[in-house]
């Protein structure tokens, strides 16, 4: 049976588990109970002693590894998806470890949790911090099948907390359009890029709810008359990878189309010849916006010219546009270097860039389509796109002093429309017609000094056709 040991000033409880060990009584957390009286000591140890003889002991030093040692092991273990992944590495990373590194799985207690929740709300989405702790709730799950715990204390039980405000932690509604909303967003992201690409991608994700990675990794093969085929989806990894990966949750499907939306992308794809892409060897239906960035640029910059000659790239930009304004010694330096250099006043890559990046395309293209504002990024604060009204639906103006030579703007089009959710109908639904919807042309029309709006059209190919930048 169990025993008590004097140590010190307070009584410790020790118990046989085999000839020869003894082991001592610990609390949860492994440190040992310090008793007050011998009586306490010995019949704690005698419990322990019989616990194990049942088989219902457990070894107390199971649990005092720190949860960031322990969700280093598991998250090595896994074996799924790049993107699965890759958010599980954020979530740990990001907002789990900060606050449970260094804290022993068995002292990880239910307030605990409760207390992290709390102050990751007040900064966070509701539905985001929901996910993480899903993922410390499974992290912990592994913990109790390996014996390393008895309860998860990320675990919520039923019937606790407020049962006013629940729906509050549902994302919020989504935002769709019309497909006058889909047509004004496809044209005005083809006048921003000065491309087909995206005026063909916009309407193609509108009509049929394609995810954006599915776009992206749509290949010709599978561009078929009548209907799209989905089987692979190009995912972007925070390191800028694009991996070719299945649908999500393996919606392979296929997708029903009004013969108009089948006859756009086939003459897209017609006119633009597509090859291979360099990353995957798949000659894919769309391409990324503006050049390649290959690491290394092709041709000499105005910024080169500007440092061989010794003068600022305004005085470069003088040259070039209003040499009169230079003085000729000035002038000449410039041209020297200019043929020095051999560069070449507005050359252009041949070659796009083989894929869109979520980011590019949401930044430079979709939102300030859907908004007529360029979002925050950076150092540069959120600001209207600067249009010249005339030709309807205006033209973006480009160029030093931009802003100050625009004469109209964009108004939204739908407020809160993301690339994910830019679809006049539920996302993943095949469908075989969308006729268009009338829409009110005070809220949706393209710029603000325009003429009267022409009539709503009837047929989304043919206003399309009718718009499309030269």
């Amino acid at each position: 049976m169990g025993f008590a040991e004097k140590r010190g000033n307070y009584w410790r409880g020790r118990y046989k588990t085999e000839p020869g060990k003894h082991l001592t009584v610990v609390d949860e957390n492994g440190k040992t109970i310090k008793f007050a009286t011998k009586g306490e000591a010995q019949r704690a140890a005698s419990e322990a002693e019989n616990m194990y003889r049942r088989g219902d002991w457990r070894d107390p030093a199971l649990g005092l590894e720190t949860f960031g040692e322990y969700a280093g092991r598991w998250y090595a273990a896994q074996d799924l998806a790049a993107s699965t992944m890759q958010n599980y590495k954020r979530h740990i990373e990001e907002h789990l470890l900060p606050d449970f590194e260094d804290k022993a799985l068995v002292g990880i207690l239910r307030t605990d949790v409760e207390l992290w929740e709390k102050k990751e709300r007040a900064l966070y989405a509701a539905s985001s911090v929901k996910t993480w702790r899903s993922t410390l709730h499974l992290i912990l799950e592994d913990a109790i099948d390996e014996g390393l715990l008895t309860s998860n204390p990320a675990a919520r039980r039923r019937g606790r907390g407020k049962r006013a405000g629940r729906s509050r932690d549902r994302g919020p509604e989504k935002a769709i359009t019309d497909a006058l909303g889909i047509l004004l967003t496809a044209e005005r992201a083809s006048l921003l890029s000065g491309g087909d690409d995206e005026f063909v991608a916009v309407v193609h994700k509108g009509y049929t709810g394609m995810r954006w990675a599915e776009l992206v990794g749509m290949k010709t093969e599978f561009a078929r008359p009548g209907s799209f085929r989905v089987e692979w989806q190009l995912y972007e990894l925070d390191t800028g990878e694009l991996v070719r990966v299945p649908p999500k949750d393996d919606s392979y499907r296929s997708l029903d189309l009004p013969d108009w939306l089948s006859a756009l992308v086939a003459n897209h794809v017609a006119r633009t010849k597509p090859t291979p892409c360099p990353c995957h060897g798949k000659t894919y239906v769309y391409r990324g916006l503006g050049a390649a960035r290959t690491g290394s640029h092709q041709g000499a910059k105005l910024t080169d010219v500007a440092r061989r000659a010794g003068v600022s790239t305004g005085t470069v930009s003088n040259v070039l546009n209003h040499p009169a304004r230079v003085a000729e010694t000035t002038r000449a330096k410039v041209e020297q270097a200019i043929a020095d250099l051999g560069f070449e006043r507005g050359g252009k890559v041949s070659e796009h860039a083989p894929h869109w990046r979520r980011n590019g395309f949401a930044t430079r293209l979709f939102t300030p389509a859907v908004s007529g504002w360029y979002p925050n990024k950076a150092s540069q604060e959120a600001r209207p796109v600067p249009l010249l009204g005339e030709p309807w639906p205006g033209v973006p103006s480009r160029g030093r002093n931009a802003t100050d030579r625009s004469d109209a703007c964009w108004v939204p089009i739908a407020k809160g429309l993301t690339p994910p959710t830019a679809c006049a109908t539920p996302t993943g639904r095949s469908r075989k017609t969308l006729a268009p919807r009338r829409s009110s042309w005070t809220s949706a029309w393209a710029t603000s000094t325009a003429p009267s709006p022409p009539a709503t059209p009837t047929s989304p190919p043919a206003c399309a056709a009718a718009s499309w930048p030269a």
